[in-house]
């Protein structure tokens, strides 16, 4: 089911009657209907009487607030989606909110867009949970779905050699170029298509929250925790679990789930019990892993673990015969929904998507044959593709990072990396012995312990040679 077709019920629960006004009449606007209550006692009995698909509610309100409204309401329905809004003030409330289960959390002022966008998620998520998953890819096989090229069918080789098999694949490719549409064929043509198929994207998700996310918590784990939940590798349990955009794990949930990998078990955060897991691992990424491995930023035992077979998507630059014939399907696709007879393109509207560098790859592609399309009216020009100027050259990775991260975040990476090049290289000097290397750091043989483990360096202490070191640039661009 697309965006576009997204419906439901959304019961607002806000003290501020301007706020509340002006949520309603945003829902509305997006075809929803609203429900609105003043209170979060109010807010409890319009769960109840009304049963909605999804809860926006303000985390501080007088008598019950956001957090107690939370709690009711997965009592009641503990597939609700619940959203809460909140000030700059109680953002730790608000991860203490997703903690007990609300899905995301809005902080104030917020924007119309991010809004919507939201809302329209959750209710895509819940409708589709609650719907037979559709196993026919949107835009047939595989092949029209990425072009007819040469190095495109190399891909669905590799998708049809170890579909399969159980092995774990490891998918690269940039942003845009089709990671998940490649893990979802991997699930369909395997013996587990029957079962779910659960993509986890690892960058939208707070590192705190992590573990709880992928492995699930025992009530009472921590404060706020009012109920046993479910992680994604139990809800996956028959099928495939996927790991989109995998660089991003912190440190400590990598070790964890190269554990839980190992042993085919793991542990409810909070619990004590071992589980059985029965769920295919697939892994993606937009940065070269062997790269990430290289600069410590990603566990190298757990890159071997996840890497038992590769497939790289190249980026569309690299297959040109895939854009008129992408271009195509799109617009064909596009004419079906907006009831149009766009015939074409013209001459110099093929020769400008020849031409463009397209950094957003197949999904960038779509968005600009979309917006054309509704520009046109019998060919597709060049001016109505918007794509005449050249694109924006591409940020060094330390420009980029510098863009695209935080501050904390850049340095905790940067500090990492120093950290494990010291390690190793005392090590190297040490010939290896990790207690004459602590006492050349000054640490205790503990920590050189963990340290060594957590980066995984080797034991002899051997390091890259010197010509596979990375720049500090692209160390923090990581």
């Amino acid at each position: 089911m697309s965006a576009d077709q997204i419906s439901g019920k959304v019961l607002i629960a806000d003290d501020e009657q301007d706020i509340l006004n002006a949520l309603a009449h945003l829902m509305q606007q997006q075809g929803l209907t609203t429900v609105l209550a003043r209170n979060g006692e109010a807010a409890v009995d319009l769960i109840r009487a009304e049963r909605p698909d999804l809860l926006l509610v303000d985390h501080h309100m007088p008598g019950k607030n956001g957090l107690q409204v939370l709690q009711e309401a997965k009592a009641f329905d503990r597939d609700l989606p619940v959203i809460m809004i909140t000030g700059f003030a109680e953002v730790r409330g608000a991860v203490e909110a997703m903690r007990i289960g609300a899905q995301d959390y809005l902080a104030k002022p917020f924007e119309h867009q991010e809004i919507v966008r939201v809302v329209r998620r959750a209710l895509a998520e819940r409708q589709a949970r609650s719907q037979p998953p559709d196993r026919t890819p949107q835009l047939g096989s595989l092949r029209e779905t990425l072009g007819p090229s040469e190095a495109i069918g190399k891909v669905i080789a590799d998708v049809e050699r170890v579909a399969k098999s159980n092995l774990s694949v490891l998918i690269l490719g940039e942003t845009g170029a089709g990671k998940e549409v490649i893990a979802r064929a991997i699930h369909e043509a395997s013996a587990r298509s029957k079962c779910p198929f659960l993509p986890v994207d690892c960058s939208a998700i707070p590192e705190t929250l992590m573990e709880s996310e992928l492995f699930g918590h025992e009530r009472g784990a921590f404060t706020g925790a009012s109920q046993q939940k479910l992680g994604r590798f139990e809800a996956a349990r028959g099928g495939t679990l996927f790991l989109d955009e995998v660089n991003n794990l912190p440190m400590a949930s990598q070790a964890k789930l190269l554990r839980v990998l190992q042993d085919r078990t793991l542990y409810r955060v909070g619990g004590t019990k071992p589980i059985s897991i029965d769920a295919r691992l697939l892994a993606a990424s937009n940065h070269d892993l062997e790269r990430v491995v290289d600069v410590g930023s990603f566990r190298r035992d757990l890159y071997f673990r996840l890497n038992e077979f590769l497939i790289r998507i190249p980026p569309l630059r690299q297959r040109l015969e895939d854009i008129p014939y992408l271009a195509q399907q799109f617009l064909d696709i596009t004419n079906a929904e907006l009831s149009k007879q766009v015939h074409g393109f013209s001459r110099g509207a093929l020769q400008a998507l020849l031409a463009y560098d397209w950094p957003g790859n197949v999904r960038q592609l779509r968005s600009v044959i979309r917006r054309a399309v509704l520009l046109a009216d019998a060919t597709v020009t060049e001016q109505q593709l918007g794509l005449s100027q050249p694109p924006p050259s591409r940020p060094e990775p330390s420009q980029e990072q510098a863009v695209s991260r935080p501050l904390w975040e850049i340095v905790r990476r940067h500090t990492m990396s120093v950290e494990r090049e010291v390690i190793a290289q005392t090590l190297r000097r040490a010939g290896g012995n990790k207690a004459k290397a602590a006492r050349a750091l000054q640490i205790d043989y503990k920590t050189i312990q963990s340290k060594v483990k957590e980066y995984g360096i080797e034991s002899t202490g051997e390091t890259l040679h010197d010509s596979q070191k990375q720049t500090n640039g692209e160390i923090l661009a990581r």
